[in-house]
């Protein structure tokens, strides 16, 4: 296993299910903010949901392949990458309106 994902179960250790629905949820959410940062455009709200939705399933194949791959740190990666890229190009943004004003 890998690092967070081994210690999470190791922290869980009795309860394995439990620690399942953790690495779960943990992964769908690093999934949905890395979409989020990096994907996203502005729909309509029936389109997120199916959205969303595929994200879900998607994510189930994801968490099995987070026993043996280091997912949840790959995602914690993006998830930081994105939000440097996405802080960078609102403060350009926000300057280039400045200086046109």
């Amino acid at each position: 296993m890998s690092g967070i994902t081994r210690y999470i179960y190791d922290y869980l250790e009795p309860n394995y299910d439990a620690a399942g629905y953790v690495v779960f949820i943990l992964v769908f959410i690093l999934s949905a903010i890395v979409f989020k940062l990096g994907f996203a455009k502005e729909l309509p709200l029936i389109k997120n949901i199916i959205i969303y939705t595929f994200l879900f399933l998607g994510c189930i194949v994801l968490t099995f392949l987070a026993l043996f791959l280091p997912m949840i740190e790959g995602l914690i990666v993006a998830a930081l990458i994105l939000i440097i890229y996405k802080t960078r190009l609102w403060r350009e943004k926000r300057e280039e309106r400045q200086a046109n004003s």
